[in-house]
C-alpha cells in the first residue's frame, strides 16, 4: 500500500477543506502542494521507529542466522571491539576480537551444520543505549558424523556504540542436569 492508498485525498489536485461554519472551500495550488507534502510525510511517519529493544533483538536475530550459517566473520563483526565473551567452552573471560574469532572458528567450522535458536528469552531495556537479553537455547550440530544437542543458558548485553548496536557481553553455559 502506498501513500496515495492510505491518504486518498492527498495530492489529487481536488483538495478542499471544511471550515468551522461547515462550508467547504477549495484549496489553492500552493495549499494543495503543502497538503500533499504533509500527507507524504505522514505516510512515512506511520512506519514504526525501532527502539532499543527492537534494535537489540535485530542483533540477536543476526547472530542466530550467522551461527546457523557458520559465518565466523559475521559473528565477530556483531561484537564490540572491547566485548567480554564467555562461550560454553571458555575457560577464561575472552576480551580480544581475535580470541572470539578463534573460539567460533573452533566451534562452528568443525561441527557443521550448526544452529543455536533461542527457545525462550526475556528482554530488559537498561537505557536508550543498552539492553540485556537472557534466555535458553539449544546448540545443535554434527560432530564426527553424529548429531548432537547441547541445551544451554545464554545472556547477551547489546549496546549502542556510535550509530551501531553491538554485543558488548556474551555468556553461554550448558544447562545443568
Amino acid at each position: 500500500m502506498d501513500w496515495a492508498d492510505r491518504f486518498p485525498d492527498c495530492g489529487t489536485g481536488h483538495s478542499s477543506v471544511k471550515t468551522g461554519s461547515g462550508s467547504v472551500r477549495s484549496l489553492g495550488g500552493d495549499m494543495r502542494a503543502s497538503l500533499s507534502a504533509v500527507c507524504i510525510l505522514a505516510s512515512f511517519s506511520s512506519v514504526a521507529i525501532a527502539g532499543p529493544k527492537e534494535e537489540a533483538l535485530a542483533v540477536l536475530d543476526e547472530w542466530t542466522k550467522a551461527f546457523a550459517a557458520s559465518d565466523v566473520d559475521a559473528i565477530v563483526k556483531l561484537n564490540a571491539p572491547d566485548a567480554l565473551f564467555m562461550g560454553t567452552g571458555s575457560q577464561t573471560v575472552v576480551t580480544d576480537p581475535a580470541a572470539i574469532r578463534k573460539y567460533f572458528e573452533g566451534a562452528l567450522l568443525t561441527r557443521k551444520p550448526r544452529a543455536a535458536p533461542i527457545s525462550s528469552s526475556e528482554v530488559m531495556v537498561l537505557s536508550d543505549t543498552a539492553v540485556v537479553i537472557a534466555g535458553l537455547n539449544n546448540s545443535t550440530g554434527v560432530s564426527d558424523g553424529k548429531p548432537f544437542s547441547n541445551p544451554g543458558r545464554v545472556t547477551f548485553v547489546i549496546a549502542k556504540r556510535g550509530s551501531d548496536w553491538k554485543i558488548v557481553h556474551f555468556h553461554r553455559s550448558a544447562m545443568p542436569q
